[in-house]
């Protein structure tokens, strides 16, 4: 552990303690006070006036005032680094500036007042955070190695003992600006051969950190009171705002961070479990293919929303091992598979692919569509990309039942599309949309495996 004494860079800490604090000039007898301000506010009161008051005062000094009597704002009048400035306030049941918010005056001043002087004071190390960050000596990636190189061990077991088509055995395909590029991630670490099967961006979200906290990015103090940085929702990733702009995408959602499995980020599931496809969705289809491929309506005809709603309790609960053979109604599984699929944030064929999907599915011969609409799936996520394959491959085998079952391709379209496929609000016609994912089931061999 000799190597991470020195991890974290405690400059800007330093340069915080070192920042003014705020000193309330007092009026006692101030008629008309807002009720948002204290003492602190003086009334109607020039910039002279203010000054006068403050010229005398140290560093940190500040009041409130209004210009005039015709204004519909207030003025923050402080002192600092020697000298008067002024700010226009802002309240809306809150006070704040731009995204950050405070409960009281006073600690708006105290954060802008540290806002300040790091400006003033620490401008060469905010620099240097912008150019010189390698996330692979981060402390995010030397603190959690060890937990990393067991993901990586995992997923890679995990990948070789899959049936699932990889669309690539050692890279990953990642699509920006409808240009796919191969990014190969091995080795990542210098004594760790990690790969990783899919890039997952981090969700990150302002954050007021409660404490002392460090940017797991470029190791530099988050400096302020209020609103310092961001923090990733999926996998707690501490950083910056701007250093934040600079994390790849490899985010590595904890296991205990995640609230059962409906309602989570497909991409954001798989990198949790170390796996490759849902254990819902898997479970769900076997035991379908097991026992449901010729129960008329499989799909179509709903299954009983308090049991849906308790065999989706179950997955959530056990996980895994949950147990489908207690429920005796086919529909009920199906139905569930149907909830899981429909409460992903984003649906297995993307936002950005829909417009794709349209496009290729109104070319003019079988043979184009074919080919347009691989070119649409290997733009998705890889993980979406398996795990829609997987579906349409599962509904491909049950199209083939359909003189028993009455549900041919078309009419599992009909089903899904409005789950599967990702559509803006306005859209309520899905014929595309349906028409597109019945080709992808009926030529599933030719899409996926490019058989003729």
């Amino acid at each position: 552990m000799e190597n991470l004494k020195n991890i974290w860079k405690p400059e800007l800490y330093r340069i915080q303690m070192e920042a003014p604090t705020p000193k309330r000039i007092i009026c006692e007898n101030c008629p008309y006070r807002p009720e948002f301000y204290g003492k602190e506010y003086h009334g109607v009161m020039g910039h002279k006036e203010a000054t006068l008051l403050l010229e005398e005062e140290p560093n940190g000094a500040f009041l409130i005032r209004k210009g005039n009597e015709l204004n519909d704002f207030y003025t923050l009048s402080w002192r600092f680094n020697d000298r008067i400035h002024h700010y226009k306030l802002y309240y809306d049941g809150t006070h704040y500036i731009k995204d950050k918010r405070y409960d009281c005056i006073y600690d708006l001043v105290a954060d802008g007042l540290i806002f300040c002087h790091m400006e003033l004071k620490a401008h060469h190390i905010l620099e240097m955070i912008n150019c010189r960050t390698n996330y692979t000596e981060s402390p995010y990636v030397t603190l959690n190695r060890r937990k990393l190189n067991t993901l990586s061990k995992m997923q890679q077991a995990s990948n070789k003992s899959s049936p699932i088509f990889h669309k690539n055995e050692n890279k990953i395909v990642e699509v920006d600006n409808d240009v796919k590029k191969t990014l190969d991630l091995t080795p990542m670490l210098e004594d760790s051969p990690l790969l990783f099967k899919y890039l997952k961006a981090h969700s990150f979200k302002l954050h007021t950190f409660k404490g002392l906290n460090w940017c797991e990015l470029c190791a530099n103090f988050l400096w302020g009171f209020t609103a310092q940085g961001v923090k990733c929702e999926d996998c707690g990733f501490i950083a910056h705002s701007k250093c934040s702009e600079r994390v790849p995408n490899h985010c590595l959602p904890d296991l205990k961070k995640l609230r059962g499995v409906f309602g989570i980020d497909l991409t954001t599931l798989l990198n949790a479990h170390s796996s490759t496809l849902p254990f819902v969705v898997r479970k769900c289809v076997n035991e379908i293919e097991a026992r449901g491929m010729d129960s008329e309506g499989i799909y179509r005809v709903s299954g009983f929303a308090d049991e849906i709603e308790a065999l989706k309790m179950a997955f959530d609960k056990d996980g895994e091992s949950t147990d489908l053979s207690v429920f005796s109604n086919i529909n009920v599984i199906a139905g569930t598979l149907k909830l899981y699929l429909r409460l992903l944030p984003v649906p297995l064929i993307t936002y950005d692919v829909h417009p794709k999907l349209i496009s290729a599915i109104q070319t003019k011969t079988t043979a184009l569509q074919v080919t347009m609409l691989r070119e649409c799936l290997d733009l998705l996520p890889p993980a979406h990309f398996n795990c829609l394959q997987y579906m349409v491959q599962h509904l491909n085998r049950v199209s083939q039942h359909a003189d028993v079952n009455k549900m041919s391709a078309h009419n599992l379209s009909t089903v899904f599309a409005p789950t599967l496929v990702a559509t803006p609000p306005a859209i309520t016609d899905l014929a595309f949309e349906i028409r597109a994912l019945q080709a992808l089931i009926e030529f599933c061999p030719q899409i996926y495996y490019g058989s003729k």
